[in-house]
């Protein structure tokens, strides 16, 4: 036979635990019910129990006291709160102390086989293994963060080369780019006086860097000769000396 799970129903109002039992009795659960957090702890010194299910508003200890101290003496036991009033500090309170979940009335049927099934299951379900000391200690990299430094590394270094490639690219991909105008033209507009204007602008463009180029080596040359000339004929026409 297969054995029952213990539920207890922490709340002042028994028409809450009546509604726990009629759902869970009759799907393999012993709903147990406590009017208060006092009886709650009581009963759950004297039995074991799977689950607690607590309201959060009663007389005396509060739905998140009781979750509190049975999170300091049954770590294991899964705790979840019923409320009707859901405020954003018992939220955060309920879940520093750990529970697993919140029900919030009105409740269905659904919901409370539910959180219950949830519950177990989070409470069955086998642990993480915990880290070695030595992968403690040692913490790694996340993969993607390696990576990505490797890449940067890997691009930094290939910057210069790079750049030196385009320098050295940069003339060839120009005059084939130039190459297959010039063919492209030559296909359409062949024997024509467009086409040949086409090459003259080709040449005049490749001829500029070297038309630039002996201007600038001979330009002082040409200087230095023009003065050179400025001051013979100077000379020529200083009348002569008595």
């Amino acid at each position: 036979m297969k054995t029952q799970r213990k539920v207890l129903v922490v709340d002042d109002d028994p028409v809450i635990a009546r509604s726990f039992d009629r759902v869970l009795s009759g799907k393999g659960y012993a709903v147990i019910s406590a009017r208060d957090g006092d009886e709650a702890l009581r009963k759950l010194h004297d039995e074991d129990y799977d689950v607690v299910f607590t309201d959060i508003k009663m007389p005396g200890m509060s739905g998140i006291e009781v979750a509190e101290r049975i999170r300091a003496t049954q770590p294991w036991l899964p705790v979840v709160i019923v409320t009707g009033y859901g405020t954003d500090e018992n939220e955060a309170r309920a879940e520093a102390a750990g529970v697993s979940g919140f029900l919030r009335k009105p409740l269905s049927p659904e919901m409370i086989e539910g959180s219950a099934q949830k519950a177990l299951l989070e409470r069955d379900a086998p642990a993480a293994p915990a880290p070695s000391v030595e992968a403690a200690a040692m913490p790694q990299p996340a993969a993607e963060e390696t990576a990505n430094a490797l890449k940067g590394i890997a691009l930094f270094i290939a910057a210069p080369f790079i750049g030196l490639l385009y320098i050295l690219a940069g003339p060839f991909i120009g005059l084939g780019m130039l190459a297959w105008m010039g063919t492209r033209e030559l296909a359409k507009h062949r024997a024509t006086r467009r086409f040949a204007i086409f090459v003259k602008n080709i040449a005049l463009f490749l001829a500029a860097p070297f038309v630039g180029l002996v201007y600038a080596v001979l330009f002082p040359f040409i200087g230095l000769g023009m003065l050179a000339w400025m001051g013979v004929k100077a000379l020529v026409k200083r009348p002569a000396a008595n």
